[in-house]
């Protein structure tokens, strides 16, 4: 029936009542489902019924079978499900074992997991597959995903990450009544093929050391027993919490957080030389260059700028360490850039949600997002061939291949 064409009046009277008229279109839509099904049969066959095509083909159709299926919105519905004589036949409307609803499931949760709003979903699956879908079932639909978490950050971790790359990201989340600050804490591991990995995410009311040491402690009750290198920012504290955990672990700090932070300091028009004097001490080719050029610009700003020049002094042991290896693992661990980027993502994918309404929903939001940024992952890092032999050269007896 044509969209813009008015329906008889007569076409109601049909029905007393509204069971006749909700009766009808269950009917409509198993008679529906009933014809699509044969199309998937007709396609697996490759040729229509009664198709001289068939003969000889070596499968052909083979009547069909009951089976009850269960719906969201028209209870238990039995179906007459088409079969080959083959029993080659598998519908993908309906796949065994799986409730009819489970494809629309599974595009709300694809919705949601790409920012989408629960209203946006409703009406997007109104659109598109002509259902009425509330937000409140939506919600519901999602909440599954909270078990997946919980599976997910429990799973049992590699014994040795080359590298992690630890951070935070800040979302708003209502607790008590109001909408507060809370903190994501997020770890990324190198593992032994090269290959990165989201280690867990966390939630706090405030990024500190303390936390981080409960977040270390939870990686370690989960398998890891030892990190090679760690690279962070230079939260207070947070090097004495690495190594808490993990003694033997380097600690590496952001250079590009600590050239923010230094930048702090410094008024605007002064910017762009005090940068161009810092890039001489992070860019130097070893670091005893490095430190000549930190005693150079202590000379140069450091009765203008004291706090900036005694960040780079107080923090210098835990910044250069990344020039004890070769260029290539120095690429990887003096910034933390690669988690600053899944950062970016999931902001990108939770930008239309400006504020959660339990911790729960941010679990589902910051955990789908990961999901869908984690599928671009798939091949190890640049030049990983040698920069396995340098961590097995400098790590030896500490690098577990198996």
């Amino acid at each position: 029936m044509s969209a813009n064409k008015a329906i008889p009046k007569d076409f109601f009277k049909q029905f007393k009542n509204k069971e006749d008229f909700h009766g009808f279109f269950n009917d409509l839509f198993k008679q529906g489902v009933e014809e699509m099904l044969q199309a998937e049969l007709e396609a697996h066959l490759g040729y229509e019924k009664y198709s001289k095509k068939g003969n000889g083909s070596g499968n052909s159709r083979n009547g069909s079978f009951s089976k009850t299926v269960k719906t969201d919105n028209l209870g238990d519905m039995v179906l007459n499900i088409p079969r080959d004589r083959n029993g080659e036949f598998e519908p993908q409307l309906i796949p065994k074992g799986q409730r009819m609803s489970d494809k629309l499931e599974e595009a709300i949760i694809g919705m949601y997991s790409r920012g989408m709003t629960t209203s946006d979903i409703s009406e997007q699956v109104k659109e598109i597959y002509g259902v009425d879908v509330s937000e409140g079932t939506i919600s519901n639909v999602t909440n599954r995903i909270i078990e997946h978490v919980k599976e997910w950050q429990n799973r049992p971790l590699e014994k040795v990450y080359f590298t992690v790359w630890m951070d935070g990201i800040v979302l708003k989340v209502r607790q008590n009544g109001k909408y507060i600050n809370k903190c994501i804490f997020i770890v990324i591991g190198l593992k032994n093929d090269g290959l990165k990995e989201v280690l867990g995410i966390w939630i706090a009311e405030n990024e500190s050391a303390a936390f981080w040491l409960t977040v270390l402690t939870d990686l370690k009750a989960r398998g890891v027993e030892d990190i090679l290198i760690a690279c962070t920012d230079n939260l207070t504290g947070f090097t004495q919490a690495i190594k808490g955990v993990f003694p033997d672990a380097v600690t590496q700090l952001c250079i590009i957080h600590q050239i923010r932070n230094s930048c702090k300091f410094v008024v605007w028009k002064d910017r762009k030389e005090f940068c161009a004097d810092l890039k001489c001490i992070y860019a130097a080719t070893n670091v005893e260059i490095a430190e000549k050029a930190l005693v150079a610009m202590d000379l140069k700003w450091g009765s203008k700028y004291k706090y900036a020049i005694q960040s780079w002094q107080n923090n210098w042991e835990n910044l250069t360490q990344y020039f004890n290896y070769p260029l290539e693992i120095r690429k990887i661990i003096y910034t933390t850039n690669t988690i600053e980027n899944l950062n970016r993502g999931i902001r990108k994918y939770t930008k239309t949600k400006v504020q959660f309404p339990d911790d729960n929903a941010v679990q589902k939001a910051v955990f789908l997002a990961i999901m869908n940024l984690e599928k671009k992952w798939s091949m190890p890092i640049q030049n990983w061939g040698i920069i396995l032999h340098q961590f097995l050269t400098i790590f030896e007896s500490r690098c577990k291949l198996n």
